[in-house]
């Protein structure tokens, strides 16, 4: 290792994130073959092959995986030491990397929008997947702190919570069960359900649900985004079970609905996460700490009353 540069060392970081040269590259504006000479070179310094391929995707190698953690460690030691240096110069400077799941998406830009402008000098970097993906970015030290449903139990982790996030069932305005009150989760059976992919916090919601009512609905489609899912409904393809985040916009226009289903909206809580064992820099400390402190206060106010027709329940279940 004694061989390795840095550009070396960030190119090898950043390709088994995204497992891609090409999303590696465009984040370093460089090009694929620049990336691909630099994890090459890398490799014959170590000796062993560090990424292998998984049809389009490129997989971390054993040896591949054994070196990531230490990888990273030495980036944010690096990144921590750039911090130090500008709180000497007076600067309120740094990077902050916070992963966020896709439900989140709707509320959390806002925040850090707000956050932006009482710390300009602060440098974000976000990035968005289901509840799996997050675990292994915390793991591997990739994001400083992650907004998520349920916090993570096999992992040494901090967790606090932020705030309500219901979940229920949308249609469309045009589906039979539309304009049906008290529907008992039995008649769910013979619906057509349009669902997240496994690894999703909604999906694992939505099967306890499922399982708590004794029920297996039809699946018609796997989707990854909660946008498809939203547009299949819109069309009349099936029933979805979704964070109403993502839906208030949809349900305040009209051009959803959500259903009245007996036991729904089900809630579940936004938490804060992040390694105990992490020392966080001060930007990801300030970070973190305005999320926790105004993101609860701002959900209930833009989520929760305003923006779905339909009064949330006062059902509770833990995070899925």
């Amino acid at each position: 290792m004694r061989g390795a540069t840095l550009r070396q060392l960030r190119a090898f970081s950043l390709v088994a994130r995204h497992h891609s040269f090409g999303r590696a590259a465009a984040e370093l504006h460089l090009t694929p073959s620049a990336v691909s000479l630099q994890i090459k070179e890398l490799e014959q310094s170590v000796g062993l092959a560090l990424f292998g391929r998984n049809g389009k995707a490129s997989i971390l190698t054993a040896a591949g995986e054994i070196l990531l953690a230490d990888v990273n460690r030495a980036l944010r030691a690096l990144k921590d030491a750039d911090d130090a240096v500008n709180r000497l110069h007076g600067r309120e400077t740094g990077v902050v990397s916070l992963g966020i799941v896709s439900n989140a998406k709707y509320f959390v830009p806002r925040l850090l929008g707000r956050f932006h402008s009482v710390h300009p000098g602060v440098e974000m970097r976000v990035t968005v997947g289901n509840r799996e993906q997050l675990l292994r970015h915390l793991s591997n030290r990739e994001v400083d702190f992650a907004v998520m449903g349920q916090p993570p139990l096999e992992l040494d982790a901090r967790s606090e919570p932020l705030g309500p996030q219901p979940l229920g069932i949308i249609a469309s305005p045009d589906h039979r069960l539309a304009r049906q009150r008290d529907i008992a989760a039995e008649s769910l059976v013979t619906q057509e359900f349009i669902m997240r992919e496994p690894g999703s916090g909604t999906r694992a919601a939505m099967d306890r649900f499922f399982h708590e009512m004794h029920i297996s609905p039809i699946r018609v489609i796997e989707l990854d985004s909660n946008e498809s899912i939203k547009q299949a409904v819109m069309g009349n393809m099936g029933l979805a079970f979704i964070s109403l985040h993502t839906v208030s916009l949809e349900l305040h226009t009209g051009t959803l609905v959500l259903l009245d289903v007996v036991g729904l909206p089900l809630v579940r809580y936004w938490h804060v996460v992040s390694l105990e064992s992490e020392t966080m820099s001060d930007a990801a400390k300030s970070m973190r700490r305005f999320i926790v402190e105004f993101g609860g206060g701002f959900i209930e106010r833009e989520f929760v009353g305003a923006n779905i027709r339909q009064p949330v329940k006062p059902a509770s279940i833990p995070a899925a």
